[in-house]
């Protein structure tokens, strides 16, 4: 839900610094390259709220440049918004009934299955005022999850380079493990892509292949068109890196506040299942955020926050961990060695001063995943 309210009343509430995406969006695109950027607003824009990102972004598209999308109510909503940009739906669409909803809102598709491009050619070949197609072809080169194998693709490039309602065929693929640098699939899919276009007998097309893991690492596969995504929201692309190690500025600040300090002697337990036991005797806060509001629950003892002086400006932020179980409401950290944190004190749960990429590892998961399960139980504020 959007506020516009200022945050000193609120229980929990996720900051998000539009000029710190706009920034992210200037790393998206390599210095002095010419290609043209898919702007990956999928999943609500990975948690953050698509129309108020792609809001913000609008202004720095260049002309060719257009959003990325999953699903056609996306791409509708986006439409439904005003936005004029070319929109790319990244699945494809399932039913005729989509079909024909996309086409008529000039929704670019991906088509990676058979059943899609048949389902196309019959809508093609009915007429009535469909417009001059952009189309992009999906190679499987390796992941086996979306996209058509050698066979299929060549048949496909040419039943649609060659029909007179298509306007341009583009290919797409998508890489398995470019956020492993040390991984030889990279290279393997880009040799299965380059094999697929010499069966087909194309010299020259415009292709897509570089998410944001590719984007910074494997210059190699930047071509025409380039798809930013997880680090457009500050999010690290790459194993083991937090996004602030390429440069990135963290997009969402998930806040929360102290609501009761308690002393807790030596011995005593905390949280449900009275799975963590004090080694000594402390001073412990609560913190009025848990997993109904999207913080993980499997985050284990240890797990830091970072909590910042409300009435003493001049403190440093002070790292506290995890105590116990995360309920549904609340969390429950440990201030033993933080004497001066308060009643009513704001806790950093990721963001700004703790990577989201870091809080993910404690986790086991990444930070898109932290980013898309926010719910909407949380204030979203826009600076």
């Amino acid at each position: 839900m959007t506020v516009t309210r200022t945050a000193t009343d609120l229980r929990a509430w996720a900051r998000i610094d539009l000029q710190a995406l706009r920034d992210n969006l200037a790393r998206a695109r390599p210095s002095q390259h010419p290609a043209s950027l898919i702007v990956v607003v999928k999943a609500n824009a990975y948690g953050h709220g698509m129309l108020p990102v792609a809001g913000a972004l609008q202004a720095q598209l260049r002309p060719r440049d257009c959003f990325g999308v999953a699903t056609l109510e996306e791409g509708l909503a986006l439409r439904a918004a005003g936005f004029p940009q070319d929109i790319v739906l990244l699945e494809g669409v399932v039913t005729p009934e989509e079909l024909d909803q996309a086409l008529a809102a000039s929704l670019q598709l991906v088509l990676h299955s058979t059943y899609q491009i048949e389902a196309l050619l019959r809508r093609l070949e009915r007429g009535t005022s469909v417009q001059p197609q952009v189309l992009w072809l999906k190679a499987d080169t390796g992941m086996h999850r979306l996209g058509l194998a050698q066979d299929e693709f060549v048949q496909a490039w040419h039943a649609l380079h060659a029909h007179p309602a298509v306007a341009a065929v583009r290919v797409v693929t998508h890489f398995a493990c470019a956020d492993d640098p040390s991984s030889a699939m990279t290279v393997r899919q880009m040799q299965a892509l380059d094999a697929m276009l010499i069966a087909t007998g194309i010299d020259n097309c415009e292709r897509s292949v570089a998410a944001s893991a590719a984007i910074q690492q494997w210059p190699q596969t930047h071509f025409q068109w380039l798809r930013p995504g997880i680090m457009l929201y500050g999010g690290a692309a790459i194993a083991a890196e937090n996004g602030e190690d390429r440069g990135l500025c963290p997009v969402m600040t998930l806040h929360s506040r102290i609501m009761a300090i308690k002393q807790v002697q030596a011995g005593e337990t905390l949280g449900y299942g009275a799975s963590y036991r004090c080694e000594r005797d402390m001073r412990i806060g609560i913190v009025s955020i848990g997993y109904g509001d999207g913080y993980p629950r499997r985050a284990p003892a240890g797990t830091p926050v970072l909590v910042h002086s409300r009435t003493r400006p001049g403190l440093a932020p002070v790292r506290a961990g995890l105590c116990g179980r995360v309920s549904m409401d609340m969390l429950i950290i440990d201030l033993t060695d933080a004497p001066l944190i308060e009643i009513g004190d704001d806790v950093v749960l990721w963001g700004e001063g703790l990577p989201a990429d870091e809080i993910a590892r404690h986790c086991g998961t990444i930070a898109y995943e932290l980013f898309c399960q926010v719910t909407p139980r949380v204030h979203f504020v826009y600076v």
